[in-house]
């Protein structure tokens, strides 16, 4: 009995066929050869709203083929020779490029091309087929731009920069290249010894983007109506406005409030100013209105000019502060970093002293374990300990600010003096920090010196003294000095972090720029009396694993010339068991206390918060329990939880109950996000009153392509452009979706920073289709970034070519000509002619090509058909057939 043979024939073609289609197959057996040509059915599983009865034979379809041989050998082979001529036409393409798997036609493809799995930049590439697979065409410049070192390849750096370079490896030892056809993604392997020395997450910067010109505002309306003893207060009402104006690399920014609270109407312009990037100098320049930084002086308001250091122009790699490691590798060597036992950082590194600059540790302080693998797989193992303090730099790294203007005090009688002040931190060798600033005004002078050291196992110190001379209203000097100590600290073996724990001590004749700018001289001898004389901070966390987390947190400050102080305590512990979370948290405040007194304001709260899992999904019922020392204790049972297809809307139910004969309370709210904005609302009662209250927030863009609405948008946005697509969503954006014309605003984007904008298809209606649904963007601060998506709005059609009484031949190409979208609409014709095409228009005009010859192209007008009026029966792919004329030569 003959066994059967079960065949994984491979089609790399898009066959365009509703029902059914042939593929060539090739047995072997010793030295036999069958050939066949299979009729293989269409999976009924393949057809779905996206594969539009389109369907690929790279899936393991299982074919029975009775052969003479007990058994038999099959390889994936497409010989187009046992196709039948009435298929292929008189005149057939060259379907050899199809032979093997991921064969594709050459020619010019626009391409994201990724460099180590990294995204470079989006191209017109051209590709020409070797061995049967694409290989991209590039020259010198090309790899030069991708940071390959070419002065360490003799043949590579010979080469005119007009040289095209198709196989990677003949010049770079284990370079490779890889192209998804369907993703229209190069992907370039090159080993990290030929590129040049780059940070982690490094981006170039030319690929920051400006973005567009743009006008913008951001809104937020509030208020409530109080109904008291049968009587409505009147509305309260509060606007908060943000605009913003982007001319090329410029920014100009206005914050402004209007209050119509308890009868009265204010208007408030708090802040005004333009700002601009300055990458030279890897930092931001304004003139306006601004704070100063506080790494160094306390931040104060003011109006003026600033320049100073942006952090978010570094890659992570460099920002904050970690270990320079070094080492001696004894050969060809792959160095790993890992911390926690996690890998953090691994490269390759020639025989010699090596030098690692960038690393990004997964906290501020810990162990970090090193191992140098060489060649012949000898391993070195190594421990290098380290912590940080908030003000500590890597080596090499500077921090700069340097402001010029006027005090902006917000005390009714406080000066308003010009002044200048410069700071700088700088990381120096053998982890340590250098830190100082300079701060002048007319009376007042403040020089601040200080140094932030890693002491590994015992953590990170830094301690820094400013030194101030001020003259106050009364004419009378003071000179004093504030000595500050920060200290950090992270307990590996008992997993304690102290995140924070900090001493300041200030003489009785130091005062800081704000203090000595806000005095009072009218009541000059009650403000000294709040002169500060000491502060002790202390941030403590420590985790449990699974048994949840403990912390603390607490400050005391006490003044000059007075027996009181200030206290503050917080406290708590954390847990989850089998999905349900408990808190318990104690806090303790007292503001200026007198010494000895027992005026300690003392609460505190116990919560639960159990899933309501399948009966309510995405909801939580919980339970609270506050306790005040002054005699007060309150019960809370509610229910929250957000629902809709994208959850972008949240409620939230809660009835209180009070003992001291307070007697019961309650609320509830709605708060929906939209595309055009944000809407809460929201009822509470009690005793005495009942409120209702609402908020409306959102933002409108004026772009160059017209106006969008929009939710919120914070500071650095992008601007989704999709003609037609109106209604889809943008992924991992809670109710931004794009509006009727197919725009919408991305808010709250990362600057400087690769941001991943993508729209779901699934949302996508059913006469448009998008060629990517994915953009990369890279904004600069307070940039509107184009995300532009291809989109072909138009039906979609299954259309049978035919040529001089025969069938199209297979293989060739279909293009839609006077095509009104940005987008190529084109197709590969399957074996009988059919041609897939989306974004159809209802008349049009398809140009087909299968060579180069007149006699290999022909034409054909078609129209579809009128829509049913009932759109619940429109076909999502229609089906028509038209004849190929020949294109005459001109």
């Amino acid at each position: 009995m003959n066994k059967p043979l079960i065949a994984r024939p491979y089609n790399p073609m898009s066959v365009a066929a509703p029902h059914a289609s042939w593929v060539a197959a090739e047995f072997t057996k010793k030295n036999h050869t069958c050939h066949a040509l299979v009729h293989v059915e269409r999976p009924p599983t393949l057809v779905s709203k996206r594969t539009h009865l389109f369907f690929l034979l790279t899936a393991p379809l299982t074919i029975e083929i009775a052969t003479p041989y007990n058994s038999a050998e099959a390889r994936e082979y497409f010989n187009p020779h046992a196709l039948e001529t009435s298929i292929l036409g008189e005149n057939p393409i060259d379907l050899g490029y199809f032979a093997s798997q991921g064969g594709q036609l050459p020619g010019i493809y626009n391409v994201d091309i990724y460099l180590n799995d990294s995204h470079l930049s989006k191209r017109d590439i051209n590709f020409v087929s070797i061995g049967g697979k694409l290989h991209p065409e590039l020259t010198p410049p090309h790899l030069q731009e991708m940071g390959v070192k070419l002065e360490a390849f003799p043949a590579l750096q010979q080469l005119p920069s007009s040289s095209v370079i198709s196989l990677l490896s003949g010049y770079i030892p284990h370079a490779s290249s890889r192209f998804d056809f369907n993703l229209q993604r190069l992907d370039i392997s090159i080993p990290q010894a030929a590129l040049t020395s780059k940070a982690q997450g490094s981006i170039d910067p030319e690929l920051w983007d400006q973005g567009l010109p743009a006008a913008f505002l951001n809104y937020s309306v509030s208020g409530s109506n109080t109904h008291n003893d049968n009587l409505f207060s009147a509305p309260d009402n509060y606007y908060n406005l943000r605009s913003g104006l982007n001319l090329g690399e410029w920014r100009l920014r206005n914050y402004s409030t209007y209050d119509s609270r308890n009868g009265k109407k204010t208007w408030a312009n708090l802040d005004t100013f333009i700002q601009r990037d300055i990458q030279a100098l890897k930092g931001q320049f304004i003139a306006g209105d601004s704070s100063t930084p506080s790494d160094v002086f306390n931040s104060v308001l003011f109006s003026g000019v600033q320049l100073s250091s942006d952090d978010n122009m570094h890659p992570d790699s460099l920002k904050g502060f970690a270990p320079v490691v070094r080492g001696i590798a004894q050969s060809n060597a792959r160095v790993t970093v890992r911390q926690n036992g996690y890998l953090i950082y691994q490269t390759y590194v020639p025989a010699g002293a090596f030098t690692i600059t960038d690393l990004y540790p997964t906290s501020s302080s810990g162990d970090l374990e090193i191992t140098i693998t060489e060649s012949t797989g000898t391993e070195h193992r190594s421990v290098q300990s380290f912590a940080a303090v908030p003000v500590m730099l890597r080596e090499g790294r500077l921090k700069y600010s340097v402001t010029a203007g006027h005090y902006r005090s917000n005390a009714s009688t406080g000066n308003k003096p010009l002044f200048m002040q410069g700071t700088m931190i700088y990381g120096l060798p053998y982890d340590a920090t250098l830190y100082g600033g300079l701060l002048a005004s007319e009376k007042y002078t403040a020089t601040s010196i200080g140094i932030g050291h890693t002491l590994y196992d015992w953590g990170a110190v830094s301690m820094d003294v400013t030194q101030a001379q001020t003259e106050i209203s009364d004419s009378s000097s003071h000179r004093g000095q504030s000595y500050r100590f920060l200290y950090s600290k992270n307990i590996k073996a008992t997993d304690t972090t102290f995140t924070l724990a900090g001493f300041r001590y200030s003489t009785g004749g130091y005062y800081d720029f704000q203090e000595a700018n806000d005095i009072d001289p009218d009541n000059f001898n009650n403000w000294r009396e709040t002169n500060k004389r000491s502060k002790a901070q202390v941030n403590i966390n420590q985790s449990f694993g699974d048994k949840g987390n403990f912390y603390i947190n607490g400050y005391q400050q006490n003044f000059w010339r007075q027996n009181r102080y200030e206290r503050s305590l917080t406290a708590g512990y954390n847990f989850n068991y089998r999905g349900i979370s408990y808190g318990l948290a104690y806090t303790m405040n007292q503001a200026l206390a007198n010494a000895g007194r027992n005026d300690k304001d003392q609460q505190l709260a116990f919560k639960v918060q159990i899933p309501l899992g399948k009966t309510l999904t995405n909801s939580w019922a919980s339970y609270n329990l506050n306790a005040s020392k002054q005699g007060n204790t309150s019960h809370d049972i509610g229910l929250s939880g957000t629902t809709l297809a994208d959850n972008n809307l949240s409620y939230s139910l809660q009835q209180r109950h009070t003992h001291q004969r307070v007697g019961g309370s309650g609320n509830a709210s709605l708060n929906y996000k939209g595309t055009y904005g944000e809407v809460r609302t929201g009822y509470n009662y009690d005793n005495n009153a009942q409120q209702i209250n609402y908020n409306f927030q959102g933002g409108v863009v004026a772009h160059p392509y017209g106006v969008t609405f929009s939710q919120q948008q914070g500071e650095t946005m992008a601007l989704v452009r999709a003609p037609g697509a109106a209604g889809v969503n943008v992924k991992n954006n809670v109710g931004v979706g794009t509006d009727w014309r197919g725009y919408a605003i991305v808010p709250y984007l990362s600057t400087y920073r690769k941001n991943r904008i993508a729209l779901d298809t699934e949302t996508l209606a059913e006469d448009v289709d998008i060629e990517i649904n994915t953009r990369t963007i890279v904004p600069t601060k307070g940039a509107l970034v184009l995300a532009d998506f291809q989109t072909r709005v138009g039906r979609r059609v299954l259309i049978n070519l035919s040529h001089e009484g025969k069938p199209v031949p297979f293989g060739a190409t279909a293009t839609l000509l006077e095509n009104s979208t940005h987008s190529k609409i084109s197709g590969v014709v399957g074996f009988d002619g059919e041609v897939y095409l989306s974004g159809v228009p209802q008349a049009g005009e398809i140009h087909v090509k299968w060579g180069s010859e007149s006699a290999q192209q022909c034409k054909a007008h078609f129209t579809l058909p009128d829509r049913l009026e009932d759109k619940n029966v429109i076909p999502a792919i229609l089906t028509l057939s038209t004849m190929c004329k020949q294109v005459t030569k001109q």
